[in-house]
């Protein structure tokens, strides 16, 4: 561990740009079978974690990427019972999932365990969800896991880091035809779709748009605000097989008493709002 008052973590957005953080303190640091793990302290955003020198999420600003990834798909469809979590190591969206007393089951795959061990002692704020009950963890390659699945879930959530390394399966079109196997005949499918605005962030973003469209007959994409991520406008994937996203009765989701930061059924509604040039870059 360490300690100083000069200490900066920077990650490259691009190979001219890049975002710092000033460090308080190392809380952590050490390498898995997959990937290097980290987590520091700092003045500004907390707690945060970084798995392979890429941020993943901060105790300030976590809220709105786990709000956007789980509650969105339950304004839609409020009778969710099965959930699958592909990822989701720091237990952000597991926690988010607990909060629906009509959820049944929630099956967590996630590659990394000691992303899990990490979490739990370093970010008990997000981590907190594994306590849940309903809450089944299997360390395992969701691209494996999935596949044994049919007709099974009426959720899906793809909670993934960037698209290589150990997560460059969870981005083919194989991984999306097995996740529309798994689910049931009104299922949903949403998964973290990459930012818009870097040149190689975009070409991500489009390829997996493309690549869920070709498999889902219903599919769109979202976008949130997240100070942290490269350009702070982050996407987010929906993809269902009866389901529209924006046919929704949001007094039912309101209904429900969860109190959010970020998301509100208003906000689902311009959240589907791309700005010209992401509709551009989808070719709409």
């Amino acid at each position: 561990m360490t300690s100083t008052n000069d200490l900066w973590f920077s990650e490259y957005h691009t190979p001219d740009v890049r975002f710092s953080i000033k460090v308080t303190e190392q809380l952590y640091h050490g390498k898995s079978e997959f990937q290097e793990i980290a987590v520091f302290d700092s003045a500004e955003f907390g707690r945060f974690l970084t798995l392979d020198g890429y941020m993943m999420l901060t105790e300030r600003d976590e809220f709105v990427y786990h709000e956007m990834i789980i509650h969105p798909a339950f304004a839609v469809n409020p009778n969710i019972k099965r959930v699958l979590i592909i990822g989701a190591g720091d237990g952000g969206a597991v926690r988010e999932l607990a909060r629906y007393k009509g959820v049944e089951s929630i099956d967590v795959a996630e590659i990394d365990g000691e992303v899990i061990t990490v979490c739990k002692e370093y970010l008990p704020q997000t981590a907190v969800g594994f306590s849940d009950t309903r809450v089944h963890l299997h360390i395992t390659d969701g691209l494996k896991y999935v596949r044994k699945k049919t007709d099974y879930y009426d959720l899906i959530i793809v909670d993934s880091t960037d698209p290589f390394g150990a997560a460059e399966g969870l981005f083919t079109k194989e991984f999306y035809g097995n996740c529309y196997t798994a689910l049931k005949s009104d299922g949903i499918l949403i998964n973290q779709n990459e930012s818009p605005f870097y040149d190689n962030d975009a070409k991500s973003a489009k390829r997996a748009k493309q690549r869920i469209s070709s498999v889902f007959p219903i599919s769109a994409v979202y976008s949130a605000h997240i100070t942290t991520y490269p350009s702070g406008l982050w996407l987010f994937g929906f993809a269902s097989k009866s389901f529209q996203p924006l046919d929704f009765d949001g007094q039912l989701w309101n209904a429900l008493g969860i109190k959010t930061r970020y998301y509100n059924t208003e906000l689902h509604k311009g959240a589907f709002a791309l700005p010209t040039y992401v509709r551009k870059l989808f070719g709409e």
